[in-house]
């Protein structure tokens, strides 16, 4: 069996805003093994990226609170770290790839300058030796012509381009495990399979773990192992990836599966589950969806569902999560 890297146990996360406080995470659980990548699914405003944050450390505090929970990181809890030690395993032991990658990397700064710096600050490399290597992690993320643009700005990049250098950014120090927020975003579809198989190509490579954030089920098919799939800051299904694509658990993730354009529906309107994502500072009693679900009933009203075990590997956080799978 692979070695556990990340456990994420009973995880809350909320803001102190004018209009309450937002629970952002409510008792999210997951986990990441050694060569595993874990899709974790969701709309926006759902917690994907709040928990990644808390599992970086990089929450803003205040107005950002980790409420409760544990995050387990190689056997150690990191919310039990005193900041100089947390700031010791970001970079070096786990990295997180941003969305934007423009807005990401400093614009008076060249590239090889930035690549370099995780050198010079973590491994005490001469400023040419880390432009060296920020050459050699451009050419690993296949870069044309690193050696010739190692000293050129962000903006002289294209979007892919950019974002393949923030990869190697990530992939600097050869973390355990990186974390990858939404790192498709705005390109096209092209370079979004150009950008999944580099990650899926350098996770084996390296026996990486993966945490792939993503409001787009149709990215993960082909990299992911496993899928959580997240709502109003709670996993409400998680299962191996073939499962999820073959029958979902949870209205909620049949709807994303159904929102996916299809070659075989050309000229018919696009579904789109009804509503909108609920407002965290006052999240609906019971079952946070059952205002926008087609199965929800009277009990949905009033009792938050736990995880229901559907198999050995898999759970539904759906009271009727067995007329979903059947539906």
């Amino acid at each position: 069996m692979p070695a556990m890297l990340l456990e994420v146990r009973d995880l809350y996360v909320e803001f102190r805003t004018r209009d309450g406080v937002a629970k952002a995470v409510n008792g999210v659980n997951y986990s990441v093994a050694e060569g595993e990548t874990l899709a974790v699914l969701g709309e926006s405003g759902s917690g994907k990226s709040v928990t990644a944050q808390a599992v970086m450390g990089i929450l803003d505090m205040p107005p950002g609170k980790v409420a409760g929970g544990e995050i387990i990181f190689q056997g150690r809890d990191l919310l039990k770290l005193k900041e100089d030690e947390r700031r010791k395993v970001r970079g070096r032991e786990m990295a997180m790839i941003f969305q934007d990658a423009l807005s990401s990397l400093n614009p008076v700064l060249t590239v090889g300058e930035q690549l370099g710096e995780m050198f010079v600050v973590h491994r005490g490399m001469s400023r040419k030796d880390a432009k060296a290597k920020a050459v050699e992690l451009m050419d690993r993320v296949r870069i044309p012509a690193a050696r010739e643009r190692v000293g050129q700005y962000p903006h002289q990049f294209s979007g892919g381009m950019r974002q393949r250098i923030m990869i190697a950014m990530a992939l600097a120090l050869e973390p355990s495990l990186i974390i990858a927020d939404e790192p498709t975003t705005a390109l096209d579809v092209t370079v979004q399979a150009q950008v999944m198989d580099l990650l899926a190509e350098l996770r084996r490579e390296l026996n990486m773990g993966l945490i792939l954030i993503t409001h787009d089920l149709g990215v993960v098919a082909d990299v992911a192992d496993k899928i959580a799939v997240m709502y109003a800051g709670r996993i409400v299904e998680e299962a191996p990836v073939h499962d999820i694509y073959k029958a979902p658990a949870h209205p909620y993730t049949k709807g994303l599966l159904e929102s996916i354009p299809r070659l075989d529906q050309k000229g018919q309107e696009l579904y789109a589950i009804k509503g909108l994502p609920p407002n965290l500072t006052h999240i609906p009693p019971g079952c946070a969806f059952h205002p926008r679900c087609p199965l929800a009933r009277d009990v949905c009203r009033t009792d938050v569902p736990p995880l229901y075990e559907v198999s050995e590997d898999r759970g539904s956080a759906c009271h009727f999560w067995q007329e979903a799978l059947n539906g």
